[in-house]
């Protein structure tokens, strides 16, 4: 029997495996601004040599919005048009440090500005080779 291997949608972006994964930013050494995803230089100052740097699990909704098309390559699996449901997607602030923008796995009529939420990881869809695509995602912390 063949098992699938769980697989993160690019490398990078969050430590995985893990029982607790974290965002991977970038700090930057001259202006100490952070960024996420991770870039070689500041956006900020233009720094070169970011350093890595794990982001907190934990933020508050900070907006949102529902998300009623299918997004593009990598986010999209393919599935046709009529397999499409409708996500939320929003912007959390993470504990003073930066805002990421991810899907909100929260229901709609629960969703709400300052919502405290926690990083997750959840599938994603499988891939030609057989493995499970894994990304980041934030849920209620209640």
């Amino acid at each position: 029997m063949i098992t699938s291997v769980q697989v993160p949608i690019a490398p990078g972006l969050f430590t995985w495996p893990s029982d607790e994964p974290y965002l991977m930013g970038g700090l930057c050494p001259k202006c100490a601004n952070i960024t996420f995803p991770s870039s070689p230089s500041c956006p900020r100052c233009g720094s070169d040599g970011v350093h890595s740097k794990a982001l907190t699990r934990v933020g508050t909704v900070w907006t949102w919005t529902t998300q009623g098309f299918r997004p593009k390559p990598p986010y999209w699996d393919g599935s046709s048009k009529e397999d499409f449901e409708p996500f939320i997607l929003g912007y959390v602030e993470l504990e003073n440090e930066v805002m990421v923008e991810t899907q909100l796995l929260v229901r709609r009529e629960e969703v709400r500005v300052g919502m405290p939420v926690v990083l997750d990881i959840v599938p994603l869809y499988e891939n030609d080779e057989g493995n499970e695509v894994v990304t980041f995602a934030f849920r209620s912390r209640v």
